[in-house]
């Protein structure tokens, strides 16, 4: 028999969730997302074109294979916490972000094409401390939406 850690089984089995375990909170769940970001940081992941110019509705369901946001959802810990695709609505509800926060880490008018995981990893780091937006970024929501 060989034995591995929580850690490692987290990398390649799904890990039923200890009930009796409190679900982890805001904080922890980006903390999650920046460490699997950073277990590779020079990959390159893709970005999602335009995120600040779309309706709601269509921004919601904005996707791109092999996004930073997919990296998140391919995790079973994360999927166990309740993240249910890799779509820009659901990373913005399961991470409580706010669209600009979201904009920094996903989108193309920031990065081009690709972004590192890295740099991916750094910005999902900075959403952690700043769980409301600033006045510029309130006012940015409510004119852009």
């Amino acid at each position: 028999m060989h034995h591995q850690t929580l850690e490692n089984l987290k990398t390649v089995a799904a890990v039923d969730r200890d009930k009796t375990r409190p679900a982890m909170t805001r904080s922890e769940r980006l903390q999650r997302w920046a460490e699997l970001l950073e277990q590779r940081p020079e990959r390159r992941l893709a970005t999602l074109h335009g995120t600040e110019y779309y309706a709601v509705r269509i921004r919601e369901t904005m996707r791109s294979a092999g996004s930073p946001i997919t990296v998140a959802f391919e995790d079973p810990v994360l999927r166990d916490e309740g993240l249910k695709d890799d779509s820009y609505g659901e990373a913005k509800r399961f991470f409580e972000i706010s669209d600009w926060q979201l904009h920094e880490i996903v989108c193309y008018c920031h990065f081009g094409e690709t972004v590192t995981a890295g740099s991916a990893a750094r910005h999902v780091r900075s959403a952690i401390g700043s769980r409301r937006p600033g006045m510029v970024a309130r006012l940015r929501n409510v004119i852009i939406g």
